[in-house]
């Protein structure tokens, strides 16, 4: 497959379209991440569609500070991996381009839900984000625009614009790519030191504690549902001496009530004890946020919670700072 490389919103529209129109909004610095969203755009455009793969580091997004000069260019490798990938044509457009008139003076803004978590560290990010997500929906025009759940507060944010302003597009999530380590592959994980990296694996081992006791608990409230366990019977096996087994129907008969101790507060509580042993590793963890949200608006959910969450986590590793989240369902049908 031949990959075209262009540069301006005209030469992308004068393409001859034929099919369902994929895309994939990328900064560059391409890695297997990125890859495995080209992939599932390829498959939702089919073979008689188009995948286009925008490259662009958008200036509104980097707050004070952060590391816009040093965020690395690499066009050429890019054009590359998203050719490997089932690219068809890579939109590689220059500030001036996106931004003709300079900074743009109307902007969307990104609500509440863009002041918590990653909004409340970066003031402004999701303005920036959103804004350049819908020039580039505008520039592209895809019938589907595929996004990582890795940053999952942002497929939230453009999921709601994208309803609330009526944008005629298909927002599809790609669960997010991790190397065999567990860490989720990020632009970012090119800055770490090896020292570093063995610390920053503690996101992912910390989401992953908090699922195992997700799913502990969500076994236990099945075995409360098929078979319950009542206090009686706890008491009965504890006084003839059999306390495992006391200890298992004292559980099941706890997962079965209303108010069952555990529950997000357990999820988040495992997550958090991975973090706090990283926090004294050398070099140290600097914890930024874990928190268990609701995906519609991110707020943090509430003891009782049912139905989806998100798990997310966000950390500093020497200058490096790294985002994580895994999905979880609470209270599923059994």
């Amino acid at each position: 497959m031949t990959t075209t490389l262009v540069h301006t919103a005209e030469d992308l529209r004068t393409r001859a379209r034929t099919g369902r129109r994929a895309v994939v909004m990328t900064m560059g610095a391409l890695h297997d991440g990125h890859a495995s969203l080209v992939r599932a755009a390829r498959r939702a455009a089919g073979p008689d569609g188009e995948v286009v793969v925008t490259v662009f580091v958008n200036p509104l997004q980097f707050g004070a500070g952060e590391d816009l000069d040093r965020y690395p260019r690499t066009l050429e490798a890019d054009v590359k991996i998203a050719g490997q990938a089932g690219a068809d044509v890579v939109f590689a457009p220059a500030v001036d381009e996106v931004y003709p008139g300079g900074e743009p003076q109307v902007r969307i803004g990104a609500g509440p839900m863009g002041t918590v978590l990653e909004g409340a560290t970066r003031p402004g990010h999701f303005d920036g984000m959103l804004t350049v997500v819908a020039k580039l929906l505008h520039l592209t025009a895809p019938d589907e625009a595929l996004f990582g759940q890795k940053d999952a507060q942002q497929l939230a944010l453009i999921r709601r614009m994208v309803r609330d302003l009526d944008f005629p597009v298909e927002i599809t999530a790609v669960p997010t790519a991790r190397e065999d380590d567990g860490l989720a592959l990020s632009s970012r994980n090119r800055y770490l030191a090896p020292d570093e990296r063995r610390t920053a694996l503690a996101l992912s081992r910390a989401l992953f504690a908090g699922r195992d006791r997700h799913a502990a608990q969500e076994a236990l409230r099945a075995r409360a549902a098929t078979a319950p366990a009542t206090r009686a019977r706890a008491a009965a096996l504890s006084e003839i001496g059999e306390s495992r087994a006391a200890a298992d129907a004292h559980a099941v008969a706890r997962s079965a009530e209303p108010a069952a101790t555990g529950g997000p507060a357990a999820v988040v509580a495992a997550a958090r004890l991975v973090l706090d042993e990283a926090a004294r590793l050398r070099p140290p963890l600097e914890l930024d946020y874990v928190a268990l949200v609701d995906p519609a608006d991110f707020t943090e959910v509430r003891p009782g919670h049912r139905g989806d969450a998100v798990l997310a986590v966000a950390a500093r590793v020497g200058s490096t700072r790294l985002i994580d989240n895994i999905p979880l369902t609470f209270g599923a049908a059994l």
